[in-house]
C-alpha cells in the first residue's frame, strides 16, 4: 500500500459519506478503511506465501473491525465499506474499482471446490445493507443490489436487483442522474416487484370476467348489457310454487 492510494480511499470515503466531515475524521473512526489495511498487508502476506501470517492478520483485522475480508480475495481501487459490521468477503471473491458495500453484506461461496466459488463485482457497483451475493456469479458494472436481496445469478450492467432471489426492477441509470445511489435504492419511483405482480393478476381476473360475461351472452341470445345488468332475470318468466294450496 502507497500513500496516493490511502488519500483515493479517503477522498472516495468523503465523496460518498456526507457523515465524512474531516480526513482525520475518516483515518481515526472508520472501520471500512481501517479494514482494508489490514485486508492490504494481510494480501501481501498470502501473495508472498506467507498464508498462515495473512490469515492470522484478517484475523485481526475481523476482532478489531467486525469486517472479514479473506486475504485471497481481489480488491480494486476506492472500496468503500460503509459501517461495515459483519460484512464477509470470500476468498475467490473479486470486487473492481469504485464498488461499495454496506453492513452485513456477504460476498459467500455456495460450493466446496478450490476453484472460483466467489463473486464477482465489476466497477461502480453498490450492494445495499444485508445483501447475499453468492456463487461464481458476475454482477456486471454500475449494478445495484437492494438491501436484504439475495443474488443468486449474473447481474446485467446497470439495473437495480430486489428481493429473494432477487429480482431486476430498474433499468439502466439515465444520463444526467446521481452515479451513486445509497444502499443501492433510489430515492423515489421504486416500482415494488409484488404490487406489480398483483396487478398484473388483477388485470388477468378482470379479462376473464370480461370474457365470462360474454359468453353468458352467447349462451342466453342476449346482449351483453342485457347480462351485466341483470335484465334476463327481470324476464325470467315466474316458476310454479309446489306444495298444497
Amino acid at each position: 500500500m502507497n500513500f496516493k492510494s490511502l488519500q483515493e480511499d479517503i477522498a472516495s470515503i468523503r465523496q460518498r459519506d456526507p457523515a465524512a466531515h474531516s480526513w482525520l475524521e475518516v483515518v481515526l473512526c472508520y472501520p471500512g478503511l481501517h479494514a482494508l489495511l489490514f485486508y492490504r498487508l494481510a494480501h501481501w502476506c498470502w501473495g508472498a506465501g506467507f498464508r498462515v501470517l495473512g490469515r492470522f492478520i484478517s484475523h485481526l483485522g475481523k476482532f478489531f473491525t467486525g469486517i472479514e475480508i479473506h486475504p485471497g480475495a481481489t480488491l480494486g481501487r476506492r472500496f468503500f465499506i460503509d459501517h461495515g459490521t459483519g460484512v464477509v468477503i470470500g476468498e475467490t471473491a473479486i470486487i473492481g474499482d469504485d464498488v461499495t458495500l454496506y453492513h452485513g453484506v456477504t460476498l459467500g461461496g455456495t460450493s466446496l471446490h478450490k476453484g472460483k466459488r466467489h463473486p464477482t463485482l465489476e466497477d461502480g457497483v453498490i450492494v445495499g445493507s444485508g445483501a447475499q451475493v453468492l456463487g461464481p456469479i458476475t454482477v456486471s458494472k454500475g449494478a445495484r443490489i437492494g438491501a436484504n436481496a439475495v443474488v443468486l445469478t449474473d447481474v446485467p450492467p446497470g439495473v437495480t436487483m430486489v428481493g429473494i432471489p432477487a429480482r431486476a426492477v430498474m433499468p439502466k441509470v439515465k444520463s444526467g442522474e446521481a452515479e451513486f445511489c445509497a444502499y443501492g435504492l433510489a430515492d423515489e419511483n421504486m416500482p415494488d416487484p409484488v404490487a406489480r405482480a398483483i396487478d398484473s393478476l388483477r388485470g388477468q381476473v378482470t379479462a376473464l370476467l370480461e370474457r365470462v360475461a360474454e359468453l353468458e351472452a352467447e349462451r342466453d341470445g342476449l346482449p351483453l348489457q342485457a347480462v351485466e345488468s341483470g335484465e334476463d332475470d327481470q324476464n325470467e318468466p315466474p316458476r310454479a310454487v309446489s306444495g298444497a294450496a
